[in-house]
């Protein structure tokens, strides 16, 4: 008798937790991953406009998101939905300086801002100096 009672209740227990499982699959619903938020292609001529910053000692040997070692003397940049070896020329607005960068890695995490660029890639715009800047940046591969 103890073992059937006993049944009952772990009958019981796993009914009930199956139905909060099925709970996040309601029509309509829409589960929001990592990786349904970043682009499958980027396509080529795609133009954005936005703050950049750059980043560089602190995370120098350290992992990036697309697995790489994060290198700062090397042309490379963040971005938060572009896939990972996608290629932009970036022009500083303000200055008309350029650099071609590749996305490794998944950022920037300041408001407002669309790229951060690897400490080479930001002196060669002059953000050493000045920090962040107003820049257009275009898919090229």
């Amino acid at each position: 008798m103890r073992s059937r009672f006993l049944l009952v209740v772990v009958l019981g227990v796993l009914l009930a937790c199956s139905g909060c499982a099925g709970s996040t699959h309601r029509k309509g619903y829409t589960r929001v991953t990592k990786s349904s938020r970043v682009q499958k292609k980027a396509e080529i001529g795609y133009t954005f406009t936005g703050d950049a910053s750059y980043y560089g000692k602190g995370f120098d040997g350290k992992k990036t998101a697309s697995g790489e070692i994060f290198d700062r003397n090397a042309m490379t940049c963040a971005h938060r939905s572009l896939p990972f070896g996608t290629k932009l020329k970036v022009v500083r607005v303000k200055t008309g300086a350029s650099v071609v960068v590749r996305v490794n890695d998944r950022g920037p995490y300041a408001k407002r801002r669309v790229l951060d660029l690897s400490e080479a890639a930001g002196k060669v715009l002059g953000l050493d100096k000045a920090g962040h800047a107003q820049v257009t940046a275009t898919v090229i591969e």
